[in-house]
């Protein structure tokens, strides 16, 4: 399968990305296209030729102003996105909730448009070149290089991340986006409204100042409220960048303050003639910047704004005279605004303490030296010092002293790990006690630490089905009302004659305070947001808010059995000779399975404990789902199950043993056989006890041992269903029923290493993987990765899940039949304008509260 990515810099609303969609689907040969609205970006994938200049013209069909500029890099075949997105792999054919088809594979590149060279190797230049670093050494295209430690940053390289300090509604952030996309110096520009970011991916040449004054003068023309700093990266930075120094609330709030005076003294003056100029003055400052916003939006097509509503309901009360009504009511959308942009700021940095888990530095022992660096220019191999108190910087290998972890922030576990000499310690984790010298084994962008940040900060880009749902409601609320406001302006005054025109007026304008979805578009991705930060903070990483409403749905569980209800270490428990000696018996099994690396020929190995010769052994084969047949000092060796005895036609005696069973035979005869004995988790028993209190209806295991040893297993935890003696292929089969025999609207997770499992993971509705701390293998190949390695997780995985979804769905009731309630009041003549403003920015502020308690879902 192969992928392309589109960027749609034009694409300014969610019908127009529907559009695009449906009318590129249609193109044949395409498996599967989805366009990203919020990252203006369009993914296509297909069996077979490219089908760029059919998707061009597909686009331009349904909307002839969306350019389509391809950021596929086919550079060796890697496909890469900005890395605002999501970087991880969906699996095969996983039910998402728009039934879309994701198809995974494990070689799969992220993406991204990006060459993610190692800084500490070396650097690329603004012409692209790749230059290999040496002190004052010119490269010879024309720039010179200094080394990683004195880097200037006169020019842009890769990435420039910017923080949009007071970013508070989601239309100003794609607003912003749409503007910087449409700079010169800029290929592609991405904001997250939720992390209050600015990533820009800038042009060749690009001057870093110049860029950063650019982009600052262009947020200034939309949003003047909205301050741009810059998130530097870098050797120089020792210390977390301290955030843009704010006015105080006086300073910040002058016009409004002096247009509250001037409301009161006009409510006191409102008998006088000029009471209308002081009225005017009053407006003018409380809401002259919302009017200049409403103009502005509407010179640029976006007629239905929350500004352009606030304003025509506004200038409406004046028009019809009630000055008093139309000051009040701009005063109250003001004041409901700034405690809404305080809700919203604090919900995110309530987010962000969660993921504040990034060391700042790294203490880098260079020529008997302790330098203090970024920890992003660090070299593999280099050692680092961490003390006691300082956050584990990059993920390594400890080469001197003892310490014990706090491994919290990555696993939710409280409890500390205790670590010595040649232990694996990971980037996020704190350091408790001692001082301790570490060998650094991985870049810090591919350390466990940076990928989890990745996950998380970008899992709002898999919109989940109540996420799309309100995106297309909205798109349809808003007109709706707009166009009903309209009708009661006009039909009961003049075709039914019921009252005056100036009352049915007042009326539509009330309409129209209420038409803004502001509730919903807010609260509901923020709501998920939240809930995917605090599952991470039990070390629960969910890819995205598409797989946590999955989540909930969830009512059968397939779990594998080695590693994920089992410790996966295996260990030889008994040895039986027949015909040779016990050691005899052990050396050739040790032998035999030398080149596997499977854990029980692993265990077996161990169990020899001597150094294997590898001269003796000679044309190794693995027999899938029957074990291993290999020639050791010239002489046929077979190890495995029975089935593996039967086809060579060799006896073997009926073993009534718990574990994997190995039989040996040599040249057709049978020497005995070996018991490898795999422990049970000592959570797994409650593990399932707490998924069927969750309401998981059945839980079912699959493995290719034996049925005895399935059997015993499976009584020992509670599971319901075993199916045993299974090939890899034959799991897949088993899901496939599995899933057919499903209710509707029901949902199938299987639970897996992440290593072995892929073919099962991707099959499955949920793939979930038990990878633990560090396994690579199982973020990539799950939707959802328990950190802590411990099946119980799931049951937590799951309550978060509901809990999050119980809050978004009481939002939109909540936030709709107040919505509805004050219409139908306005209709009546039984409400005003200022239960219009509550029933937006009111309803608005209470439902981010209530989206912020998906933080502590789980506890």
């Amino acid at each position: 399968m192969k992928t392309e990515v589109y960027a749609l810099p034009e694409l300014d609303c969610p019908n127009c990305a529907m559009k695009v969609e449906r009318q590129v689907g249609k193109i044949k040969g395409l498996s599967e296209v989805t366009v990203d609205f919020v990252h203006k970006k369009m993914i296509v994938e297909f069996e077979g030729e490219s089908k760029k200049e059919q998707i061009i013209q597909a686009v331009k069909k349904a909307e002839p102003d969306i350019h389509v500029v391809e950021v596929t890099d086919k550079k060796d075949g890697v496909i890469r996105q900005p890395q605002t997105e999501n970087h991880e792999h969906h699996h095969e054919h996983c039910e998402c909730g728009e039934d879309h088809e994701h198809h995974h594979h494990e070689d799969e590149e992220c993406g991204c448009g990006h060459d993610h060279e190692h800084h500490h190797e070396h650097c690329e230049c603004i012409e692209g070149h790749e230059h290999h670093h040496h002190e004052d050494e010119e490269c010879g295209c024309g720039h010179n290089h200094e080394a990683m430690s004195e880097v200037d940053h006169s020019a842009v390289k890769g990435e420039l991340k910017l923080r949009l300090a007071g970013l508070d509604c989601a239309n100003c952030a794609a607003k912003i986006e749409r503007a910087v996309n449409g700079l010169s110096q800029v290929r592609e520009a991405s904001v997250t409204f939720s992390t209050e970011t600015l990533l820009v991916d800038a042009k060749p040449s690009v001057d870093r100042a110049e860029l950063i004054a650019a982009i600052t003068a262009v947020v200034k023309k939309l949003e003047p409220e909205v301050d741009v700093v810059e998130m530097k990266t870098g050797s120089k930075k020792t210390e977390p960048e301290p955030e843009a120094a704010q006015p105080g609330f006086f300073r910040q709030n002058a016009k409004l303050l002096a247009g509250i005076v001037f409301f009161i003294a006009g409510i006191f003056l409102q008998e006088q003639s000029y009471a209308f100029l002081i009225f005017l003055v009053s407006f003018i400052l409380i809401g002259g910047e919302v009017v200049y916003s409403a103009i502005r939006n509407v010179l640029q097509g976006e007629w239905f704004d929350e500004t352009f509503l606030m304003s025509v309901a506004t200038i409406g009360a004046f028009a019809i005279g009630d000055y008093v009504e139309g000051v009040a009511v701009m005063l109250f959308y003001q004041i409901g605004e700034l405690f809404q942009s305080y809700a919203v700021n604090r919900s995110r940095k309530s987010i962000g303490s969660l993921m504040n888990i990034r060391a700042d530095y790294a203490t880098v022992l260079r020529e008997g030296k302790e330098l203090r660096v970024d920890p992003e220019i660090v070299a593999i191999g280099e050692t680092i010092l961490i003390k006691p108190g300082e956050r584990v910087p990059l993920d390594g290998i400890l080469l001197e002293g003892t310490t014990s972890l706090d491994t919290s922030a990555l696993t939710g576990e409280s409890l500390p790990r205790e670590v010595q000499k040649e232990d694996e310690i990971l980037a996020g984790m704190v350091n408790l006690s001692g001082v301790v010298q570490v060998k650094v084994t991985k870049e810090f962008g591919e350390s466990t630490v940076s990928r989890i940040l990745e996950l998380v900060e970008n899992a709002s880009s898999k919109k989940a089905p109540i996420e799309r749902f309100i995106t297309k409601f909205a798109r349809v609320y808003t007109p709706t009302v707009v166009v009903a406001a309209i009708l009661v302006a006009i039909i009961p005054p003049f075709l039914l004659q019921m009252g005056s025109f100036n009352v049915w007026l007042y009326r539509a304008l009330t309409f129209l305070v209420v038409s803004c979805p502001c509730a919903l578009v807010i609260s509901i991705p923020l709501g998920l947001f939240a809930g995917i930060g605090g599952a991470s903070r039990q070390g629960i990483l969910v890819k995205g808010g598409n797989f946590l409403e999955i989540l909930k749905d969830v009512d059968t569980v397939v779990f594998d059995k080695t590693g994920t209800l089992t410790e996966g270490k295996f260990s030889v428990t008994r040895i039986r000779p027949v015909h040779a000696e016990a050691d005899a018996l052990l050396e050739l099994a040790a032998y035999g399975e030398a080149y596997s690396t499977h854990p029980i020929a692993r265990s077996i190995v161990a169990a020899y404990g001597k150094p294997i010769e590898n001269q003796k052994i000679r044309n190794y084969q693995e027999i899938s789902g029957q074990g291993v047949e290999v020639e050791v000092d010239g002489r046929r060796l077979a190890l495995g199950n029975v089935k593996l005895m039967q086809t060579h036609g060799i006896d073997c005696p009926p073993v009534d043993e718990i574990g994997t069973i190995i039989h040996v035979a040599q040249e057709g005869e049978y020497l005995g056989w070996l018991v490898i004995s795999d422990g049970i988790k000592k959570t797994s028993k409650a593990a399932i006890r707490q998924l069927k209190q969750a309401g998981i209806r059945n839980t079912v295991m699959l493995t290719g041992d034996n049925r005895n040893v399935a059997e015993a297993v499976a009584g020992q935890i509670g599971i319901d269903t075993v199916y045993a003696q299974l090939l890899p292929q034959d799991k897949v089969e088993q899901v496939e029923k599995l899933l057919a025999a499903q209710p509707d609207g029901k949902k199938l997770a299987f639970v897996g290493d992440g290593i072995n499992d892929a073919p099962v993971l991707a099959r499955a509705d949920l793939g979930v993987a038990m990878g633990g701390v560090g396994s690579d293998a199982a973020i990539e190949a799950a939707d959802i990765v328990l950190m802590k390695d411990d099946p119980a997780a799931l049951a937590t995985a799951i309550q978060i899940s509901r809990k999050t979804h119980a809050i978004l769905r009481q939002n939109i009731v909540f936030s709709l039949a107040i919505k509805i309630g004050v219409l139908m009041l306005t209709l009546f003549g039984k409400s005003n304008m200022g239960m219009g403003v509550f029933a937006d920015v009111g309803v608005t502020l209470l439902a981010i509260l209530n989206s912020m308690r998906a933080l502590k879902s789980g506890k």
